[in-house]
């Protein structure tokens, strides 16, 4: 039986609109793919996933009409069921794992995710397990993916669990950095409405480092802590002419974007200047969400600005299809070496240079070498810069004998998540560098997990 695709948006209507991109399963749909699951004995699948979804038990009561009851069996392992299932990078993990994909298709473990995950929001939340209460407080800073992980993972092994996020709304890079195309910010609320009601407790607005300190956590009675703060701080070009006015980091737009909700400017009073012609630089998911909400925000062209081939692309499949589908423009084997200005100071045009692929790098990927004399420019009235982030340094900076590693991010230990700090616990981007939402999820629980050991410990 072939896989069953779930129903997009027609490029040509979703291209002026930001609601949700993919539509989502029928039932009837949902179970059609949950019957191609052959139900292994030795489920590879299971090992694909960080976090250890029961993937063909989940799916099994998918066949069995019991939808709800795949949504908790899922959340043995997984709070975020309904925003993996929407950003996970299936393909490259649990799914390419399936057996059915080594001659045909894999089974699409990520849209059934999502769609039990949709289902059981029909009928509320589900139900909060019941929970034997420790005596021990536990301070989570960041509500991504891997705060909102360890968050829910501390409260369900009895701790009492307080985040503190920085900005005004909790979810992280879910929230500031996804676009809604994407991942409704209505499902980041739900999803984090859940962790709540395990006993979490959220607080806004408190940059930890500067509002409060590690060390007065401790003073205040937590007993451990762990830090999922993400990476944060763009990078640049370093070119001439980055501090012209419409040059953004993919960080400022998206977050002015999506958490200030520019997109729905006047009513919002966050406003984001978009002209005719925007060039993206990079061609990860963020290049790519950062292009696909030009096009929304009505771009009439919008290019991707990528010094190497297709082939090196590090954005997943589908968000390339998709910006494809939605009319990006793609300028391969491209680097930009000037963005040209006007007198008052604004971005006019970008002057780039060909370039070829010569031997592979330590990534493995070919490294891009400079084609000689194929300087050109080409008009644009916007540059997004999207080449990837570091760690934030508020955090690190103001955290004494926290040690960080060659790359300036936290240094922890592999086995157990520790820093350096006794009580103190890291991981997701400001340990690895930017990665995927379950990554920092994985990272999240294994924290958690010998967070609540170094607890029972304590002397």
């Amino acid at each position: 039986m072939s896989r069953q695709m779930m129903p997009k948006q027609d490029p040509e209507v979703r291209r002026h609109n930001f609601e949700e991109v993919a539509l989502g399963y029928t039932p009837e749909q949902a179970l059609q793919e949950a019957s191609r699951c052959l139900n292994c004995k030795k489920p590879l699948c299971v090992k694909g996933c960080p976090v250890e979804v029961p993937i063909p038990e989940f799916i099994m009561k998918i066949k069995a009409n019991d939808f709800s009851g795949a949504a908790a069996k899922i959340k043995e392992k997984n709070s975020l069921p309904a925003i993996c299932g929407r950003v996970c990078p299936q393909e490259t993990q649990c799914e390419s794992q399936c057996i059915l994909g080594k001659k045909g298709e894999p089974v699409a473990i990520g849209a059934l995710e999502r769609f039990v995950a949709d289902q059981q929001a029909l009928e509320g939340l589900g139900e909060i397990p019941p929970v034997e209460k420790l005596p021990y407080k536990a301070a989570v800073i960041g509500s991504g993916p891997a705060g909102l992980t360890a968050a829910a993972d501390l409260a369900l092994q009895g701790l009492d669990v307080t985040v503190f996020e920085s900005l005004h709304a909790p979810g992280g890079v879910l929230q500031y950095g996804i676009p809604q195309f994407r991942l409704p910010k209505d499902i980041v609320a739900r999803e984090v409405e859940y962790i709540k009601k395990l006993g979490v407790k959220i607080e806004t607005s408190v940059l930890v480092g500067q509002t409060v300190t590690i060390e007065e956590l401790f003073e205040q009675g937590y007993d451990v802590i762990f830090i999922g703060t993400g990476a944060g701080l763009p990078y640049f070009l370093n070119i001439p002419g980055e501090n012209l006015n419409g040059v953004y980091s993919a960080n400022e737009f998206l977050t002015r974007v999506n958490l200030m909700k520019a997109y729905r400017f006047p009513e919002y009073d966050t406003p984001v200047r978009i002209g005719e012609r925007v060039a993206v630089v990079g061609a990860g998911n963020v290049a790519m969400d950062a292009a696909r909400t030009s096009v929304r925000l009505g771009a009439k062209e919008v290019y991707i600005v990528y010094r190497r081939s297709a082939e090196e692309m590090p954005a997943r499949r589908e968000e390339i299809e998709n910006a494809e589908e939605e009319g990006v423009i793609f300028k391969l084997l491209t680097n930009p070496v000037r963005i040209i200005g006007n007198e008052a100071g604004e971005v006019v045009a970008m002057e780039c240079v060909q370039m070829e692929l010569g031997e592979p790098d330590a990534s493995g990927r070919r490294r891009p070498v400079v084609k000689p004399g194929s300087e050109f420019q080409f008009p644009v009235d916007n540059v997004i810069v999207a080449i990837g982030q570091g760690p934030n340094p508020i955090l690190l900076k103001n955290t004494g004998n926290l040690a960080l590693n060659s790359r300036g991010y936290i240094d922890v230990d592999p086995e157990t998540l520790a820093t350096s700090i006794p009580g103190v616990y890291a991981g997701g981007d400001i340990v690895t560098g930017a990665a995927t939402v379950i990554a920092a999820m994985g990272a999240g629980k294994k924290a958690a997990k010998h967070m609540v050991e170094y607890c029972k410990n304590k002397k």
